[in-house]
């Protein structure tokens, strides 16, 4: 029997986002106006899933999702479904130890991760697919500047805005 990935849509300041969701847990979260190609890369992510939109069923997730990008330092408690290598899913869950308000370098995470080389680390962040819950976005440059984002450098800069805002800093 083929696993089913259930998914739907939202909309927050930052933009439309899906959210899809297997038995286990958010597998994606993705800012995307572009419906048909979203979903057209979803069933290519998930190729041995059926792929179907319960946008009704999953409203609670949706406005759990809404809430946790207008309030990234809130934290969301729903459960993940990570998917990636053994050493992707490793740096996802570093990122998940980053606190709210809080950023890291590429060098810094590499060297909790264990390695020397960011590049890695980089890597792995671009490949995250879950937005905003991982949030590979508290990772910036060892200068402090804030470098590319999967989901464009203005929602980065704003999400971090806002974590500092609520954070009281």
């Amino acid at each position: 029997m083929r696993e089913l990935i259930r998914f739907a849509w939202g909309i927050s300041s930052l933009g439309d986002f899906v959210a899809a969701s297997s038995d286990k847990g958010i597998v994606a979260l993705e800012f995307n106006e572009m419906r048909g190609a979203m979903e057209d890369a979803l069933r290519i992510r998930f190729p041995d899933a059926d792929l179907e939109c319960h946008q009704e069923a999953l409203e609670d997730m949706i406005e759990a999702l809404a809430g946790a990008i207008e309030n990234p330092a809130a934290g969301c408690d729903l459960s993940l479904d990570l998917r990636g290598t053994p050493d992707e899913v490793r740096i996802w869950l570093l990122l998940r130890d980053i606190p709210a308000g809080q950023t890291t370098s590429y060098g810094a995470l590499a060297a909790t991760f264990g390695t020397r080389d960011a590049r890695e680390v980089a890597k792995a962040i671009a490949n995250n697919p879950i937005a905003v819950i991982v949030p590979c976005h508290r990772v910036i440059k060892k200068d402090g500047s804030i470098s590319g984002y999967r989901w464009g450098v203005r929602r980065k800069r704003s999400l971090l805005q806002r974590e500092q805002r609520l954070a009281g800093r």
